[in-house]
């Protein structure tokens, strides 16, 4: 299989709301099914091949909210495209609605106003002239930001930099709020409980040093804040729908050339 990533920080401008642009484009895909797996990213897709399929709905270009199972994309042996990692606090500002509105679902990006984009991007030659189009777009819809509360971002800010390592009782007490206010108001925007949201984040980290290498999962499972290699397990299966073993060896693969590529920018480009 022939894979090339190209991954680019966007403008100051955006970067509040859109934390990176990942290009990719591989050949001879040989993996049938794809493990769209919780993050915590509200996920933007544009395929610049053929339309991205899913649960009987095949759209060019999506946007994903957070959600606590995985999606399952039946993947051709060409694909290319970008998916951009969103800030779920920033998603009020790009499309008008909450994350909350989002949560679970899966939303043509034309329903947002943006249906010519695929067609557009495709046009281009290069990742850099489609991540300068991407910084224009999204530049012109943060002109007038829309923050949410001091107290809930700063909440959001803590538990993503702990990923999802911290007592609930005691964020909200760090942000002056009742446990109850914390988790009314964190529903109400980003569409999870603080609790899931936590759960995601530590989700998140061993999948993430799984991609690494971290092949002892006893230990893997203790440094992500579970119980032990069971726990840790049992969380796999309810928000991948396997086993950490079975993910490595289904998708592990595909995904390393990511990570490599991860600290690069467009000066990698062509």
């Amino acid at each position: 299989m022939s894979v090339t990533w190209a991954v680019h920080q966007p403008h100051p401008v955006v970067r509040p709301l859109v934390t990176r642009y990942v290009g990719y484009a591989q050949d001879e895909v040989t993996l049938p099914v794809h493990r769209g797996l919780p993050s915590r990213y509200v996920t933007l897709v544009i395929s610049l091949a053929g339309p991205v399929r899913m649960a009987g709905r095949s759209l060019q270009a999506l946007v994903g909210g957070l959600h606590t199972r995985a999606v399952l994309i039946r993947q051709d042996r060409r694909q290319e495209g970008l998916q951009l990692e969103l800030d779920p606090l920033g998603v009020r500002t790009l499309f008008g609605v909450t994350a909350a509105e989002l949560s679970g679902e899966v939303v043509d990006l034309a329903d947002f106003g943006l249906g010519s984009l695929p067609d557009e991007l495709h046009s281009l030659r290069t990742w850099r002239e489609r991540f300068a189009l991407l910084d224009d777009v999204l530049a012109a819809r943060a002109v007038s930001p829309v923050a949410p509360s001091p107290e809930l971002g700063e909440a959001w800010r803590r538990m993503r930099g702990a990923d999802g390592r911290v007592r609930v009782t005691d964020l909200a007490g760090d942000v002056g709020w009742s446990r109850r206010h914390l988790g009314e108001r964190f529903r109400a925007e980003l569409g999870l409980a603080p609790k899931q949201a936590a759960r995601v984040l530590r989700f998140e980290r061993a999948g993430r040093l799984l991609r690494q290498g971290h092949a002892d999962l006893a230990s893997l499972a203790v440094e992500c804040g579970y119980y032990d290699q069971a726990h840790l397990t049992n969380e796999w299966r309810a928000l991948a729908g396997c086993t950490p073993g079975t993910w490595i060896a289904e998708e592990l693969p595909f995904l390393q050339d990511e990570e490599v590529a991860a600290g690069q920018d467009s000066r990698h480009d062509s």
